[in-house]
């Protein structure tokens, strides 16, 4: 991981087309700005994962409904 300081104002370039500037600081709380092509995405960690989860407990869920609906279909008289 690279770390760097910057005070406001003054950023960083990340590739050939995402820049990051530091627009405040306020105590332990710091507002970044992100210029990048749209075609690159930029979330939130925290947002991401909690999608992740989210996806991950739906497919679950989907999982158990097909193996219900299996379960129940086997059960079937013809």
């Amino acid at each position: 991981m690279l770390v760097l300081s910057r005070r406001v104002g003054e950023s960083i370039v990340i590739g050939e087309d995402v820049t990051v500037t530091v627009l405040d600081v306020r105590g332990d709380v710091v507002r970044v700005g992100i210029n990048a092509p749209r075609s690159v995405t930029v979330h939130r960690e925290e947002l991401l994962r909690e999608l992740e989860e989210t996806n991950r407990a739906a497919a679950s869920a989907s999982e158990d409904a097909v193996a219900s609906l299996a379960a129940r279909l086997s059960k079937r008289p013809d």
